[in-house]
């Protein structure tokens, strides 16, 4: 485990967009898995500036996202393949034939995610794997459990998830309570992870996906398991560490 500390947000999003750059300059048809939300939005505009200068040529990566909400289209405006067309793919020289979501809107969900799961393989694994942590230690919709779920699955949203997210619906009721989301043992399987963590409201429970038992109680503990992480991280939210 690698853990780089950063000043503030601005500082982490500027070092974890260099990391994947690095990883795209390293090898251009690289597999990205990519991750949606507030932590990572900083580092999605480092990497438009990036490849508008020419630094970063996105033309032969593919990318394969962590997740989707169950019952939202891709035209939805809180949908994750929305929040990815917005918030990168539209800005950057990315094909979009190369970019997946998991489809939200299937018909059969259970069959979406062995398709999706088929489709991570068939493209040979994902090569760096972005992640954000949950407030309760999630990592993807993978939600505190008895188990560690492995495989892509569907998923029963906890409160705690649905009300931090209700901050981007105009009522909670409207927050859907499933997804689509890789599950524990397709993360880590990536070859590499990339784990971004910002604020104090995050330091506690990254200090439990650290250094406390690996449990699927705090489902990112199992990333201390992997054999290449590197966690970027600002001052705030390393505080208890």
């Amino acid at each position: 485990m690698k853990i780089i500390s950063t000043k503030n947000y601005d500082d982490m999003s500027r070092k974890a967009a260099n990391i994947l750059s690095a990883q795209i300059i390293l090898k251009h048809d690289c597999i990205l898995g990519l991750a949606t939300g507030s932590t990572v939005e900083g580092i999605y505009k480092q990497l438009i500036m990036q490849n508008r200068n020419g630094d970063v040529d996105f033309s032969g990566v593919h990318s394969v996202n962590l997740d989707e909400y169950v019952g939202l289209s891709g035209e939805h405006n809180q949908s994750y393949r929305y929040f990815m067309e917005t918030n990168l793919f539209s800005q950057i020289n990315v094909h979009r034939g190369n970019t997946h979501v998991p489809d939200g809107t299937a018909a059969d969900a259970e069959a979406e995610c062995i398709r999706y799961e088929s489709l991570i393989k068939e493209l040979g694994g994902i090569d760096l794997q972005l992640l954000g942590l949950g407030h309760n230690g999630h990592i993807g919709f993978n939600e505190p459990d008895d188990k560690f779920p492995l495989l892509t699955h569907r998923v029963q949203l906890k409160e705690s998830t649905i009300k931090a997210n209700s901050r981007f619906f105009e009522k909670e009721d409207q927050v859907p309570r499933e997804a689509i989301t890789m599950g524990i043992k397709t993360i880590m399987q990536a070859k590499r992870i990339l784990l971004c963590v910002s604020g104090t409201a995050k330091a506690e429970i990254l200090k439990q996906v650290l250094s406390g038992p690996v449990t699927p109680a705090v489902p990112g503990s199992i990333l201390q398991l992997h054999p290449n992480l590197t966690v970027v991280a600002d001052e705030d939210a390393l505080c208890h560490l």
